[in-house]
């Protein structure tokens, strides 16, 4: 996975994620998805592309276990998300909906750095500043899932068990 990333802090809320008085739009999340992270860093929603990269510090995802928070990351384009740590239920959440996060150092990289990563390798190659970094590979059930998009899709095309 390649692409550019834009750089939050630590503690990025569920509710920074998804501000919670647009609750009414829960029922249309790719109208939600234009408000992504706009109490975090505002009009960041309106400059992510596809293939983007959210990276922040530690504690992403914390708060609420809103399940659309993750959903409308991914809707709007972003790649995968890298954090020092993840609350436990937004990560999972995350994995669930086929939106990879990937625990690892963030302190170097910077909003507009180009990125280079590898899931299955547990490398992260900072292109723009020329450093590269390691991290614990996602296990091999969690990347069969983020290929098939999700549990849902995953359930779908092999069964209940087909995890390992």
């Amino acid at each position: 996975m390649k692409g550019r990333v834009w750089k939050l802090g630590d503690h990025v809320s569920t509710d920074l994620i998804a501000p919670g008085r647009l609750f009414h739009l829960r029922s249309n999340l790719p109208e939600l998805a234009k408000h992504v992270f706009e109490d975090a860093d505002p009009g960041l929603a309106s400059k992510i592309r596809p293939g983007d990269f959210v990276a922040a510090g530690i504690n992403f995802g914390c708060g609420s276990s809103r399940e659309h928070a993750p959903t409308i990351i991914k809707l709007a384009g972003v790649s995968a998300v890298l954090a020092q740590s993840f609350a436990r239920i937004f990560y999972r959440n995350a994995v669930n909906i086929g939106l990879p996060v990937v625990v690892c150092e963030t302190d170097g990289i910077e909003t507009g750095d180009e990125l280079d990563l590898d899931l299955a390798g547990g490398v992260l190659r900072n292109v723009t500043k020329g450093a590269e970094a390691g991290f614990p590979p996602l296990p091999v059930f969690m990347r069969r899932i983020l290929d098939d998009g999700g549990l849902v899709a995953h359930v779908r095309k092999h069964g209940d068990f087909a995890v390992e």
